[in-house]
């Protein structure tokens, strides 16, 4: 359950897991923080119903060296099959918009509204964007007019290399905004399943794409922090991450209860309807009588049974 697979790996880097472990929680990894800090901890990814409602349909929490777009399709699929539903489109940040999750949201008739990464940025130089793509004769046009033809495969990163020729290069006047490569001449990928993602980019101008993005950030966002700020998801109870995605179960099944409580026709909410979404004050005098209450019955002598015979 959201357990790092050992059998893949994103290059010669090794992980820091595999060198280092915790020894008080040994499934949780380190993970870097915007300031620079590292600290050990997992990731709580959410599938949520895009309703008003925002009823979270699902939960799993992976150890913080998971990249955030793998548990994506696990999430998708067991949602569908859990709750018996066939989604419309699927809404997601760019952490998520990787090939293979893209390529197989539109595969099973599912529009992919996820937002793609920019990695054709190659900061002053052109990204790929800037190339044609010529279908019919399968291969690239450069912004001078150059062409970049097929080169080979690459089965690992699922792409097909372009390349131009090193002369061609050498004497273009675009060469020092397009490539620094003095022996080579300028290379692009495109991936094996590029026809979804020009799929998607055809979304990015529509109403629907927008609009889907602006209510992700409105209606779905705000769970996570809530979970955080009012429910003690920022940091976990348990260890272990079998007992970590039991806590988040718990923490989403509450939240889907306080939306529950509060569902329903547009009329003024009752006050006790309003108090259940409200931020839960510390309540001090309980507190003190728990307190006191397990003062006294730790103080009081343990009983034995007189006569276990008669059980």
């Amino acid at each position: 359950m959201g357990k790092q697979d050992r059998s893949f790996s994103s290059g010669s880097r090794k992980r820091t897991s595999d060198l280092r472990v915790s020894r008080t929680d040994p499934d949780a990894t380190s993970m870097l923080l915007g300031d620079g800090e590292t600290k050990l901890g997992y990731q709580t990814h959410y599938m949520v119903d895009g309703g008003k409602a925002r009823v979270i349909l699902n939960v799993l929490v992976t150890p913080s060296e998971v990249t955030e777009n793998r548990p994506l399709l696990d999430l998708l699929w067991r949602t569908t099959f859990r709750w018996r539903l066939w989604p419309h489109h699927v809404t997601g940040d760019a952490k998520y918009g990787s090939a293979e999750n893209v390529a197989a949201v539109e595969k099973a008739g599912i529009r992919a509204y996820i937002v793609l990464p920019k990695h054709d940025k190659r900061g002053p130089l052109f990204g790929k964007n800037e190339f044609v793509y010529a279908t019919e004769k399968d291969l690239y046009i450069c912004p001078e007019g150059e062409t970049l033809r097929r080169q080979g495969l690459d089965y690992k990163e699922r792409s097909i290399r372009y390349a131009a020729r090193p002369s061609a290069c050498n004497a273009c006047p675009l060469k020092t905004r397009c490539t620094k490569s003095k022996k080579k001449g300028r290379w692009i990928r495109r991936s094996f399943d590029e026809e979804y993602l020009e799929r998607v980019r055809g979304y990015q101008d529509t109403e629907p794409y927008r609009k889907a993005l602006r209510k992700r950030q409105v209606w779905v966002e705000p769970l996570f922090g809530e979970a955080k700020d009012w429910h003690g998801s920022r940091r976990f109870r348990l260890r272990r991450l079998e007992k970590v995605n039991i806590e988040a179960l718990l923490i989403a099944a509450g939240q889907n209860v306080k939306r529950l409580l509060t569902f329903g026709e547009r009329v003024p909410r009752r006050p006790g309807q309003v108090a259940v979404l409200r931020r839960p004050a510390p309540n001090l005098d309980k507190f003190c009588g728990v307190c006191r209450h397990r003062n006294r019955r730790f103080r009081c002598t343990a009983r034995v049974f007189q006569q276990p015979d008669l059980f």
